[in-house]
């Protein structure tokens, strides 16, 4: 193992500015998926599992949003929400059990409602209760990406190191490019954030500034069918 003294963010922003780092690029269609926008994680003050990285990131998902559907391209927003018992939950829902506890996010309840900044067309965009970190993990979101013909994965929320890192890993593993816009990911503490960016880097996927990410959608031309 090489050894350093270097803070996570430090060797975060080394792997960044590498010239020689080579992109997968965005592929021929992607699908926006955001990952538990909601009021359990982005509620700053209301509750003590949620957090901010950059204040302007649910601006930047409402922006990329509008975009994809101005373009024509697919938007998913997941939550997480067990049933009451939270028996749904799993081994997961195990390790502690307070009002602040996973398998505490009851369907319907305030935690699981998405946050009221957010911009969510709810004829159109996909909505996906998750119930573990992964969004394709025994939900229909594999196929949903085969039928609307995506190559792409442009991935948004928190945290970076839980479900959005699970996200990447599983949809690198299927065979999709993963570009993760750095300004739209948070997380509930630095070290776990930026190591997890430097992770996403510099094996898994492509982390761009949110500017390019909407630059990429702004001249995006559907093809002709």
């Amino acid at each position: 193992m090489e050894m350093s003294s270097l803070t996570a963010r430090q060797l975060y922003e080394h792997a960044k500015a590498n010239p020689t780092r080579r992109r997968f690029g965005f592929g021929k269609k992607p699908m926006l998926i955001n990952i538990d926008l909601q009021l359990a994680y982005t509620g700053l003050g209301e509750f003590a599992t949620a957090y901010e990285t950059d204040p302007k990131q649910l601006d930047y998902v409402n922006q990329l949003a509008d975009l994809a559907r101005a373009k024509g391209l697919p938007i998913t927003w997941t939550y997480v929400a067990y049933m009451q018992s939270g028996e749904d939950c799993g081994v997961w829902g195990t390790r502690t059990d307070t009002p602040d506890s996973l398998q505490n996010i009851k369907v319907g309840s305030r935690r699981a409602e998405f946050d009221p900044r957010l911009k969510i067309d709810h004829d159109r965009d996909i909505v996906i209760n998750k119930r573990m970190a992964s969004p394709f993990h025994e939900t229909n979101l594999q196929s949903l990406m085969v039928w609307h013909g995506c190559d792409t994965v442009v991935l948004t929320g928190g945290s970076t190191s839980g479900c959005v890192r699970a996200c990447v890993v599983d949809a690198i593993s299927r065979g999709y490019r993963v570009i993760v816009p750095e300004e739209c990911v948070a997380d509930k503490h630095e070290s776990p954030h930026f190591a997890n960016l430097y992770d996403i880097s510099v094996k898994y996927g492509d982390v761009i500034p949110v500017a390019e990410a909407i630059a990429w959608y702004d001249a995006y031309q559907p093809e002709a069918r």
